[in-house]
């Protein structure tokens, strides 16, 4: 496995995000999803993408669980900012300075270590100023709590802000051939201020992995029934443009999952890609994308088969949390 720097923060290659393992995708298999997060580790992807809100609380559990006694081999991120209650239920988005380090020591006791590799604000709290959410996590550096801090669905405005109260590491935001809109500006941004780019969902939630023909192929307690690109008509307008990606795949001897991760492999160097999996064989899957190079014809081919926009519908059934 190949390594990337986000910052000064060298992980691998790709990373593994464990949200679906606990919540919104449907299906629960604890053991599957140890065996996962023991496969991901034994073959060197090193980077775990978990938040406290997942489950709630359950997901960070369930990581510190697979990672006892090998921690000297993970790298965990996890997020604050999305406050639940332990029946799931959504109080709000809290950055309030005194909410980041009651957050933080919760996650620690969850995760059973001693330090998080890098801590993001889950989404950001337009009520208090970033500065301030900011200084709390910077305090957290100072404490040994928190090795690096990272945001995620910040707005350009925002990120520098932030930037300017303490070193930002990694930028989380949804990136893949479906959802480019960091190409306007957040690209950029992290460039020019040496914050690497973790990309969340670039296989387009397993959509454009080709597997989800139809809506009844999700669980009736799926999330992704709720959002609009799952929707309607722009399930099928989002069906026609995953059908160009396969086309394109199954001429490369590759599948449409992996040459979507290849993708967003080959756009920079700084870019993490943490597609999500709780089974072992589409993990092998993800793995093998990074020994997949393309072509400039091959990125000229899927930038005409998906240029920014194609995908029909919103990414959430409520954007006003994103971009911020």
């Amino acid at each position: 496995m190949k390594m990337r720097k986000l910052g000064e923060l060298e992980v691998s290659e790709i990373g593994l995000g464990c949200m679906g393992m606990s919540d919104f995708y449907g299906g629960r298999d604890e053991q599957s999803a140890l065996d996962t997060i023991a496969y991901a580790l034994d073959h060197g992807v090193n980077f775990l993408d978990t938040a406290d809100m997942y489950g709630p609380f359950t997901n960070e559990q369930l990581v510190g669980k697979a990672i006892k006694g090998r921690r000297d081999e993970v790298i965990i991120a996890t997020k604050f900012g999305n406050e639940r209650l332990p029946d799931g239920s959504f109080v709000g988005i809290n950055g309030k300075p005194d909410y980041v380090k009651k957050a933080c020591e919760a996650s620690l006791q969850r995760l059973g270590v001693d330090y998080i590799d890098l801590y993001y604000q889950h989404r950001v709290d337009t009520t208090v100023p970033i500065e301030e959410t900011i200084q709390a996590m910077a305090d957290l550096v100072k404490e040994g709590k928190v090795r690096y801090i990272g945001m995620s669905e910040a707005a350009p405005d925002t990120v520098r802000r932030a930037a300017a109260i303490h070193p930002i590491t990694a930028l989380q935001t949804e990136y893949s051939l479906w959802s480019r809109d960091p190409e306007d500006e957040l690209l950029s941004l992290v460039n020019e201020l040496g914050i690497g780019f973790v990309a969340y969902s670039p296989l387009g939630r397993g959509f454009l992995t080709g597997q989800i023909k139809s809506i009844d192929d999700l669980e009736p307690d799926d999330s992704r029934r709720r959002w609009p690109r799952f929707q309607g008509a722009n399930f099928q307008k989002n069906l026609d443009l995953v059908q160009k990606v396969q086309e394109i795949a199954s001429e490369k001897g590759v599948t449409a999952g992996q040459l979507a991760l290849a993708w967003v492999l080959a756009q920079n160097q700084h870019i993490v890609p943490i597609p999500g999996t709780k089974h072992v064989d589409y993990l092998q899957e993800n793995i093998a994308a990074t020994d997949l190079l393309l072509t400039v014809e091959d990125l000229q081919r899927l930038d005409d088969a998906a240029p920014k926009g194609v995908a029909a519908g919103e990414r959430y059934a409520d954007m006003s949390t994103v971009n911020k």
